[in-house]
């Protein structure tokens, strides 16, 4: 690819691990931002950035259950952060979702 700066494989996995774990870690830290607007605006949220751990986990031949997966982005059960963080949506936010639900 034209651009991008040549790095050995190794490097560059390490490189991403390290960006994945920053970015489970800001949204650990950012409980109040709600799942529905993550999805409304970027297309994603943290279940699905814990199912495509899962995903990942299953290319490899790992087995790694849903609960688990949430955990490990989450950094506590699913169960325990939305009754701790998660409020109700919005009909608005409901209304945004409708209209832009991703299709992955």
């Amino acid at each position: 690819m034209e651009g991008i700066i040549a790095m050995d494989e190794q490097t560059k996995q390490e490189l991403e691990a390290a960006v994945f774990r920053r970015l489970v870690d800001h949204l650990r830290n950012r409980t109040d931002v709600q799942n529905i607007d993550m999805m409304n605006l970027a297309g994603f949220c943290r279940n699905c950035l814990s199912n495509w751990y899962q995903d990942a986990a299953a290319e490899k031949g790992v087995s790694l259950e849903k609960a688990d997966a949430r955990e490990i982005v989450y950094g506590m059960p699913y169960e325990d952060w939305k009754s701790k963080y998660q409020s109700e949506a919005t009909a608005e936010q409901k209304a945004a979702f409708e209209k832009n639900k991703p299709q992955h």
